[in-house]
Formats: C-alpha cells, sequence, structure tokens
C-alpha cells in the first residue's frame, strides 16, 4: 500500500492499514497514505508503532493527525496495545510519495 512498510502479524495488515488508510489530513482533505505520509507500521503483541511524517515539519496539524491515527489504530484493534505515532524527517517527504488518486485530486 503505498510504500508503507508493514511488519508484524499477517493477518493484522489489512485491518491495520486500512484504519490508516481512513484518517484524513484535514488541511489537503485527503487521507494521510494517499498524501504518502506513512513510511511504516510495526505491529507487536504489545504495540503499534507508525512511523511517518508531514509534508513540513511545521505543519499546524501534526497533533491533530496523530491523534486521528491512535484513534483509528484503537477502533481497528480493541484490545490493549499501545499506539505510538513517531514523527521523522528524513527521508523527507516529496510529492513522489503520493499515489495516483491523490495527484488526480490535486491537480498534478
Amino acid at each position: 500500500m503505498n510504500g508503507v512498510n508493514y511488519s508484524g502479524e499477517e493477518a493484522l495488515r489489512k485491518p491495520v492499514l486500512d484504519a490508516l488508510a481512513s484518517v484524513v489530513d484535514p488541511e489537503m482533505s485527503l487521507g494521510i497514505v494517499d498524501i504518502g505520509l506513512v513510511y511504516g507500521v510495526d505491529v507487536s503483541p504489545e504495540r503499534v508503532h507508525v512511523t511517518m511524517t508531514m509534508t513540513s515539519p511545521a505543519c499546524p496539524v501534526t497533533d491533530v493527525i496523530a491523534d486521528d491515527v491512535e484513534i483509528a489504530l484503537r477502533d481497528a484493534l480493541p484490545d490493549a496495545r499501545s499506539v505510538e505515532v513517531e514523527f521523522v524527517w528524513e527521508p523527507a517527504w516529496t510529492p513522489d510519495r503520493m499515489t495516483e488518486r491523490a495527484r488526480d485530486v490535486m491537480g498534478w
């Protein structure tokens, strides 16, 4: 799914990636997976760790998106796993990470 590296129980791949795909960046009105913000997901019995970025380190909705990711994953995996969202800036986000759908919506 759009360059998202997944590690963990195979049976959880689809619900986890679907949950992430449901999270929308409120500034762009597009899903964070379509935009290419999610780099990786590591699922263990104790936690879900999401590595992602933003289009800019100064993005004003970073906290909103992190909260939405946590809520979506808790809904998808209603057990006692902790959810951690880590923002990284390397590699930097570029429009090349966007899906064709996102490019079409953006008119690119």
